[in-house]
């Protein structure tokens, strides 16, 4: 927007900034505030011719639309773009290029033929991203130099010729199918990998559950071939303390010995042998 007239006040906004012309000479840059036009004489005196060209310093947006590109592979496709923008230099986007928005457009065009035609369409539909950044790298210094500066460059669209479109859905089709089966496998790998391992730790708890077992067993052999040891031991101490006792007692062998006479007497089939072999029934 330029503003002219002789006595004529304005306002620059916050949103704004402006170029101070004097017969058509760049002067100075306006920042926001309020500014007056002066008269074209005083006191007879001939004065310069003032302008003022306002420029829009806020971000905006820039939508090139449907651009049909040849892929690396031959493919032909719509492509739309997205670019945010802000003047930062005001003078440089007025004085170096005739029109900054139109000089925009057409360098984010070519970047994104650029690109494009560097791509296959596989990874255009796998890699979207790259496509934006190349178009963002490739533009961002050239679009600095006429005083603009690129937040980003988005790719909006991309559209497929009808054929292709179809073939597409049918690929991404199969493809979720293929990622469907790949998670049923890994599922199920992961069940039977869980199985294998309870399997594996019920074996090993068998195992030693069967180990402690026949370590409680020997152990209660042991116990029990001691307990007999010491028994059969007790037993000699005690005869032979028996037999000590006898030895200095005979009365008490004989005594013994009628007893056990007399228990073979009471047994029917009981054999006695007294007198060189004479043998009597009892």
């Amino acid at each position: 927007m330029m503003i002219n007239g002789a006595g004529r006040e304005f306002i620059i906004k916050d949103t704004h900034r402006g170029l101070y012309y004097e017969n058509g000479k760049l002067k100075r840059l306006l920042e926001a505030g309020r500014y007056k036009i002066p008269p074209r004489k005083r006191w007879l005196k001939e004065l310069p011719t003032v302008e003022c060209r306002l420029v829009d310093v806020r971000e905006r947006e820039l939508t090139i639309k449907g651009q049909e590109i040849l892929t690396a592979d031959k493919v032909a496709i719509r492509v739309s773009i997205l670019v945010q923008f802000r003047v930062t230099d005001p003078q440089a986007a007025i004085h170096t290029v005739e029109n900054f928005e139109d000089r925009l457009y057409s360098d984010v065009q070519l970047a994104a033929r650029r690109s494009l035609a560097s791509m296959p369409l596989e990874e255009i539909l796998t890699n979207r991203n790259r496509l934006s950044e190349d178009i963002l790298s490739d533009v961002k210094e050239s679009a600095n130099g006429y005083g603009v500066a690129i937040r980003r460059a988005d790719v909006k669209d991309l559209i497929f010729p009808g054929n292709l479109q179809e073939i597409m859905n049918r690929v991404l089709a199969a493809e979720r199918h293929s990622e469907a089966q790949l998670v049923e496998a890994r599922t199920r790998a992961e069940v039977e990998q869980i199985e294998a391992q309870s399997r594996a730790e019920t074996t090993r708890r068998d195992a030693e559950a069967q180990a402690e077992a026949r370590r409680l067993r020997q152990q209660a052999d042991a116990d029990a071939l001691r307990s007999n040891a010491e028994a059969e031991t007790r037993a000699y101490e005690e005869r032979a303390k028996a037999a000590e006792v006898l030895e200095g007692h005979p009365a008490l062998l004989r005594l013994a010995e009628l007893e056990t006479l007399r228990d073979l007497a009471n047994n029917a089939n009981a054999r006695l042998y007294l007198n060189g072999g004479i043998k009597l029934d009892e």
